[in-house]
């Protein structure tokens, strides 16, 4: 069985959204009208300026003790955030994933034009395994390399 790519996989098509000069209020209720755990922030001519997150909003708010009413989700987003493209392997994108980091990673298409959001909750056990053996695999490699 072919392994899917991300744009194949992923649940949601629909691109959640803010302006920059939303609150971080806006971007928590939109997540959860949404349920989903990022918005993408992009600015009129759609082009898309960085992402907030769940994870954003309990480290850089509510740890903080930020007023989610008057900050803004340009205040705490992450700017430029490391995008896919839609024919990238799940694996390959949990990979990448594991590596760095990251729960959440926009999709690109041609011309930069936002396609949606890739979440590991997107792709199956299968896929899991095969970029948690390739991680593996690197590790020991890098082990290795010294």
């Amino acid at each position: 069985m072919p392994e899917r790519t991300v744009y194949q996989s992923m649940s949601q098509r629909h691109v959640v959204s803010l302006g920059p000069q939303a609150s971080v209020w806006d971007a928590a209720c939109v997540m959860t009208r949404a349920n989903c755990g990022s918005v993408l922030i992009v600015d009129t001519p759609g082009t898309m300026l960085g992402i907030v997150t769940e994870r954003d909003l309990m480290t850089r708010v509510l740890a903080k003790a930020l007023n989610p009413e008057k900050t803004t989700v340009a205040d705490i987003m992450t700017r430029n955030p490391y995008c896919i493209a839609p024919e990238t392997l799940v694996s390959d994108a949990v990979l990448i994933m594991i590596e760095r980091g990251f729960r959440h990673l926009p999709i690109l298409g041609p011309h930069a034009k936002i396609l949606g959001v890739f979440s590991v909750r997107d792709a199956m056990p299968r896929e899991i395994g095969n970029a948690v053996s390739l991680a593996e695999f690197h590790d020991q490699v890098n082990d290795a390399l010294g």
